[in-house]
């Protein structure tokens, strides 16, 4: 607003200088006098009384000169509403500083010192400790391998150690024996009622389908359930009761078969567990790797001086790491090469089994190539293998795979053999399915519990 002061000693005078003011105008002392009486306001000192009067001599030179600018009224407010609202928020950053420190009694203390001092940053860095303490709790959840098809009952719990108070969830890391892709034994009949407590029509059916299996065996072991699935359990029921290396799986006879299948396996599909070995290793060199590893472990099976000695040689391989896909994709290779040996004899005229005219008479399949393309390179990843690839599964292994279908109680379906033409001659596993789709490893010897009367009626 400038310079001016409003002299003390004159009541009237105060009025018109105000009123100059708010026209725009400027009310300017008119002697010395006035001049003194001004500098008297400035506790009589003698700089104070120099600037007043030179301040005073400026103003009339002003109006000798012409006008003095001065500001109006709308100036007046330009100026002072920004400076209001500057307060105003201000004002409520203190108001909401006073919150987040939880400060209820000296609220209004603190707001006016802030209005002053600027706004605390207490509640910034209160707000950034708190997240700093949530990090670590988030950091210390493990990734859990644990087979995602078990139910939340049979997780393994364990105690876990916090830092503060209780987590909303408990995850709690598998140790070794845990992250066997097949689950511990469970006696057939208490997994059966477990597992098919309902009283629809198919859940009587399955439970009668458990109940003739009892007769059989009497535990089952449940298979992790991805789409290796059905070869996965065929595999460990292999290794687990062969007592003699098959002819078939010699060196000469894998290198021959590498050999005729270079052109088709070039692009072949490799789990993300599979990686090449740093170097030239091309698809062909790491598949012939892991048919090596299958001879081994098959090798290192038939070795083993008893059955449970198998079992722990099992339970260490099938681990569902690199080992263990590998050897699925070895197992898939042997599919492969008996399909175009299978093939090559139906376009020669030779006699096949019945199940290679529907394995080739399929539009998706019509060739061992396209078989590989559309059906077999899926196996793992997003399908897992058909009916008709089991008769096929079973010619690669030399193996009769003898399954248990439970949906097909009291039919003559019920057990059904991949492939039935070799149940003489050929090594027999069992393995069982509710669905064709999922399959389990039936284990042990029956129990000899009495079948309840209401599942023996047919």
């Amino acid at each position: 607003m400038g310079n001016w002061c409003c002299p003390a000693a004159s009541p009237c005078d105060n009025v018109e200088e105000i009123s100059g003011l708010l026209h725009g105008g400027a009310k300017v002392p008119a002697s010395s006098s006035e001049c003194g009486e001004v500098a008297g306001f400035h506790n009589g000192s003698e700089e104070d009384s120099e600037v007043s009067q030179n301040s005073c001599e400026q103003a009339k030179e002003g109006i000798q000169g012409g006008l003095v600018e001065v500001p109006s009224l709308e100036d007046l407010l330009d100026e002072e509403v920004p400076e209001t609202k500057e307060q105003e928020d201000e004002e409520m950053e203190s108001a909401a500083a006073g919150a987040m420190t939880g400060d209820e009694t000296g609220g209004e203390e603190v707001q006016k010192r802030e209005a002053h001092q600027g706004p605390s940053t207490s509640a910034d860095l209160e707000v950034l400790q708190v997240r700093e303490e949530d990090g670590p709790a988030g950091e210390d959840l493990g990734v859990s391998e644990e087979d995602l098809y078990r139910g939340a009952e049979e997780l393994p719990q364990g105690p876990v150690k916090h830092a503060g108070p209780e987590p909303l969830l408990e995850i709690t890391l598998p140790k070794v024996e845990d992250r066997c892709s097949l689950e511990p034994m469970v006696d057939i009949m208490s997994y059966s009622e477990r597992e098919w407590k309902g009283n629809t029509a198919k859940s009587t059916l399955i439970r009668k389908g458990y109940t003739e299996l009892s007769q059989r065996f009497g535990s089952l072991r449940r298979v992790r359930g991805d789409n290796y699935c059905a070869l996965r359990a065929t595999l460990f029921q292999v290794l687990s009761t062969s007592t003699q290396l098959p002819d078939w799986l010699q060196d000469e006879h894998i290198s021959t078969w590498l050999e005729e299948l270079e052109s088709l396996i070039g692009q072949w599909m490799f789990p993300s567990e599979c990686r090449q070995r740093e170097g030239s290793e091309d698809a062909a060199q790491q598949l012939k790797r892991y048919m090596e590893l299958l001879q081994n472990r098959w090798q290192a099976a038939v070795g083993c001086s008893s059955a449970e000695e198998r079992q722990r040689l099992c339970e260490r391989v099938f681990q569902g790491g690199e080992e263990e896909l590998g050897l699925l994709e070895a197992l898939k290779l042997l599919m492969l090469g008996r399909a175009v040996e299978l093939h090559t004899t139906m376009q020669e005229g030779g006699d096949v089994p019945v199940f290679c005219w529907l394995l080739y008479a399929r539009d998706s399949s019509d060739c061992p190539r396209s078989f590989l393309s559309n059906h077999l390179s899926q196996v793992g990843f997003s399908g897992g293998l058909e009916q008709v690839e089991m008769f096929l599964l079973g010619y690669a292994l030399q193996c009769t795979i003898q399954v248990y279908r439970l949906y097909m109680a009291h039919t003559e379906e019920f057990v059904t053999y991949f492939p039935d033409d070799h149940k003489e001659d050929w090594p027999c596993v069992c393995l069982v399915t509710e669905d064709d789709r999922h399959y389990n490893v039936p284990v042990g010897q029956p129990n000899g519990l009495q079948v309840p009367e209401d599942l023996n009626a047919s």
